[in-house]
C-alpha cells in the first residue's frame, strides 16, 4: 500500500499526486515510469515519473482524468492508499554530454517533459522548453518549467495566452534564426511528436521521443507495447520509452493505437458511472 501525501488539481482535467514510494524515489531517474494499481481489480496502469525526492522518498505522478481507472484513482485523497506502485521502470534517459537542448512538451506531455527539462539544466546544458496546449485553461507546469529552463515558449492552439500556434512553430522559427540544437526531446501525444520528427531530420538534430503505446505488465513479456524503430520490433517498457523519433514508424503505431477505441469508450462510460455514484456516497 502507497501512501497519498498530496494531490493537486492543476486544470479540469489533470491531477498531480505526490505518493510515498521510498524505493522507487531511491533509484528513479528522469524517463522512468511507474505502474500503480488502484485496487485488487483494477488494471495496470504506467504513467512516467514526473518528479521524484530520494530523501523524502516521495514520488510524484500526474495524470489525466480519461478513463476509468484514472477517474477511479482520482477518487483517491490524500491520506488515502493506492494498492500497488511499480517501479521505477523503462530506461532511463541519456541525458549527458549536450550543450544546447530543446524540450517539447504537448499537453499531458509537459509532466514527463519537465523532468528532462530539469535534468538537462541541472546538468549545465542550455535549455529551451516549448510547451503546447489547446488553451490557457490548460496550462499545467509553466513555474516549474520556467525554472529549468533557460527559454520558455508556451504556444496554445487559440492563440489565448497570446502566443497562437504549435510546438512546431516555435522550434521552426528558433532554428531559423540560428539556434544549434544538437538535442531535441518530443513528449506527447503520437501525431506532435511525428511532427517535431519530421522538423528536425533535413537538419540532422539528434530528435528523441518518448513513446507510450499500450502496456500491460511492463516487462516486455505480453508485448503490448511493442512498435516497429529501425525496421526492428522493439518493446517501450524495457527497450524504451525513449527512442530516436528519425526510426519510429508512427504510422503503425497510430494505427495500433486505435485498435481498442471501442473497448476505451466502454471503459469511459464506466469511469463516469463510477464517478457519480463515488459523489453519491
Amino acid at each position: 500500500m502507497f501512501k497519498i501525501l498530496e494531490k493537486t488539481e492543476l486544470n479540469p482535467s489533470m491531477t498531480k499526486m505526490v505518493v510515498d514510494a521510498p524505493l522507487i524515489a531511491k533509484k528513479a531517474k528522469p524517463g522512468q515510469f511507474i505502474i500503480f494499481r488502484v485496487d485488487e481489480y483494477g488494471e495496470r496502469v504506467p504513467l512516467t515519473i514526473a518528479d521524484y525526492d530520494a530523501e523524502k522518498g516521495t514520488v510524484t505522478i500526474i495524470y489525466q482524468k480519461v478513463g476509468y481507472s484514472t477517474k477511479l484513482l482520482d477518487t483517491l485523497n490524500k491520506g488515502e492508499y493506492i494498492l500497488d506502485f511499480v517501479g521505477p521502470l523503462g530506461v532511463a534517459s541519456e541525458l549527458e554530454g549536450y550543450k544546447k537542448a530543446a524540450v517539447i512538451g504537448g499537453g499531458a506531455g509537459c509532466a514527463i517533459a519537465y523532468p528532462q527539462a530539469k535534468a538537462l539544466h541541472n546538468m549545465g546544458t542550455s535549455v529551451d522548453v516549448i510547451a503546447g496546449f489547446r488553451n490557457t485553461e490548460l496550462i499545467i507546469l509553466e513555474d516549474e518549467m520556467r525554472d529549468a529552463s533557460d527559454n520558455l515558449y508556451v504556444m496554445t492552439d487559440d492563440g489565448s495566452n497570446g502566443n497562437k500556434g504549435f510546438v512546431t512553430t516555435a522550434l521552426e522559427q528558433n532554428i531559423r534564426n540560428g539556434v544549434e540544437y544538437d538535442l531535441v526531446i518530443a513528449i506527447g501525444p503520437v501525431p506532435m511528436m511525428r511532427a517535431v520528427s519530421e522538423l528536425t531530420r533535413p537538419y540532422g538534430i539528434k530528435t528523441v521521443v518518448s513513446m507510450n503505446p499500450i502496456m500491460i505488465d511492463g516487462t516486455g513479456m505480453c508485448g503490448g507495447c511493442r512498435l516497429t524503430v529501425g525496421g526492428k520490433t522493439k518493446f517501450a517498457c524495457v527497450d524504451g520509452p525513449d527512442f530516436d523519433g528519425h526510426e519510429v514508424d508512427f504510422n503503425e503505431l497510430m494505427k495500433r493505437n486505435v485498435m481498442y477505441r471501442e473497448k476505451e469508450q466502454a471503459a469511459r462510460e464506466k469511469s463516469c458511472r463510477l464517478v457519480r455514484n463515488v459523489e453519491v456516497k
